[in-house]
């Protein structure tokens, strides 16, 4: 099985930045970040293939970055000009599915870190 490990998560305020990283026990082709919101559906936010290429929601454009180390199995999110509607907890996701997408069939799963944006 492959662990995940999320930090990075805090407290900001609107306008800043937090930066999440990931720690996998082992490569992952295609990994990703996603979130949930208290009474929210879950959320893909970015995602990353092997060679670099990325997806990103629509709401995160242009704001986030999501980049990855496969030397050292990491993957991070950098979040810049964050809002309230970002508060969610945010989880790091692995999938061997040939798409990367966040529609991708993604089976592996951290335990979460708490994101928490105020005005």
């Amino acid at each position: 099985q492959v662990q995940l490990v999320e930090s990075g998560g805090g407290s900001v305020q609107a306008g800043g930045s937090l930066r999440l990283s990931c720690a996998a026990s082992r490569s992952i082709y295609c990994m990703g970040w996603f979130r949930q919101a208290p009474g929210k559906e879950r959320e893909g936010v970015a995602a990353i293939d092997r060679y670099g290429g990325t997806r990103y929601v629509d709401s995160a454009k242009g704001r986030f970055t999501i980049s990855r180390d496969n030397a050292k199995n990491t993957l991070s999110l950098q979040m810049n000009s964050l809002t309230p509607e970002d508060t969610a907890m945010y989880y790091c996701a692995g999938a061997y599915a040939g798409t990367c997408d966040l529609a991708a069939l993604f089976a592996y799963w951290g335990q979460g870190t708490q994101v928490t944006v105020s005005s």
